[in-house]
């Protein structure tokens, strides 16, 4: 188990997330004229903030720690965690996100609580299992676990499952050839996967002859921006991730440069690159610049080094906590930086 991997992969998430998050919601076309290049945070001045998908990340790096190696346990950690979440006001939450939480405080068990549905959420999590789980059986027993508590169709799970094998691929190896990505994909999720299969095939063609993201999101009908629906933000997020193995600042600016649901697109990439980089292959610059709390970078930090501990002595441990009341304040104060933005996007220049 190497510690770096881990940390990359959490802090590449946030990373990703914060440069995104002003993004978030914004067409492909509209995104520089409103809010110039995203080579830096512009959520709150020059600063970053984190959202759900950060959050999510280390709910489940949390739940990891606490579990060991039992998977019971894990869904039991995942979903008391999930409800805490929840009551703090987090802004920005899916649909199916929310009914499911709502779900789980009216009672119902983890293994049944989740809706149909086929949003991202559970591929915005899913990098930090791969980038942590050494087994593949396990990772994707695990993958498939998380997805299950919030979202029941299996489009959402066979997302949450490449994104897991994308991270795992890209802990071992410095570079992944595309077609044998996609057919180790393929060999895991099986036929009831064959059209995200279908459409990985399609990104590994692109990425062997050198077409960008942004083109070949054009390309799949997505010109005016990915959507939160898993088989639009997965290819995407594979993409970048395949045209840019190593290269951790073109692959999050490439996928933001899309537009859309850009905050979990980059969280996604960013996750995965980072898990191939550690901390040192991200621009530090960009990791300086997230001013959060109480989930700082140095807390981040720490639970990576807590999760590696765990992993290394197949032992349950505490996780680090949070102050659930200082997490509620920030969540406000997070809330008006973003009703802020909706309200600007209203006037020019669009």
């Amino acid at each position: 188990m190497s510690e770096s991997h881990i940390v990359g992969c959490i802090l590449g998430t946030a990373v990703g997330d914060s440069l995104g998050l002003p993004y978030e919601g914004v067409s492909r076309s509209r995104s520089p004229r409103l809010l110039g290049p995203p080579d830096r945070q512009r959520f709150f001045f020059r600063r970053g903030m984190v959202s759900d998908d950060t959050e999510h990340t280390c709910i489940v790096a949390q739940s990891l720690i606490a579990a060991g190696t039992d998977l019971d346990e894990f869904v039991r950690q995942f979903a008391r965690r999930l409800r805490w979440w929840f009551l703090a006001l987090p802004a920005g939450i899916g649909r199916a996100t929310v009914r499911s939480c709502l779900k789980l405080w009216l009672g119902t068990s983890p293994k049944s609580s989740g809706v149909f549905s086929a949003g991202n959420g559970p591929a915005m999590r899913a990098a930090i299992i791969g980038a942590a789980i050494d087994d593949v059986d396990r990772m994707v027993d695990y993958a498939r676990t998380s997805s299950r508590i919030t979202h029941s169709d299996p489009k959402a799970e066979f997302g949450a499952i490449a994104v897991a094998f994308a991270a795992h691929f890209a802990r071992h190896d410095s570079t992944i050839e595309p077609a044998l990505f996609v057919d180790r994909v393929s060999d895991i999720i099986g036929t009831d996967g064959d059209e995200l299969t279908k459409l990985l095939r399609s990104v590994a063609q692109s990425v062997s002859e050198g077409q960008s993201t942004s083109e070949f999101a054009v390309q799949v009908g997505l010109e005016r921006g990915v959507t939160g629906y898993t088989y639009h933000t997965v290819p995407i997020a594979i993409h970048a991730w395949l045209f840019n193995q190593r290269d951790f600042r073109h692959a999050v600016t490439s996928v933001i440069e899309c537009g859309g649901d850009a905050d979990t697109s980059a969280a996604i990439v960013g996750g995965i690159v980072g898990t191939s980089t550690g901390e040192s292959g991200i621009p530090q610059e960009w990791i300086n610049s997230i001013c959060d709390w109480p989930r700082s970078i140095d807390w981040m930090r720490d639970l990576a080094r807590q999760l590696d501990e765990s992993l290394t002595n197949a032992a349950p441990i505490k996780p680090i906590g949070l102050n659930p009341i200082a997490v509620v304040l920030r969540n406000l104060f997070f809330l008006g930086i973003v009703l802020f933005h909706g309200f600007r996007r209203l006037f020019p220049p669009y």
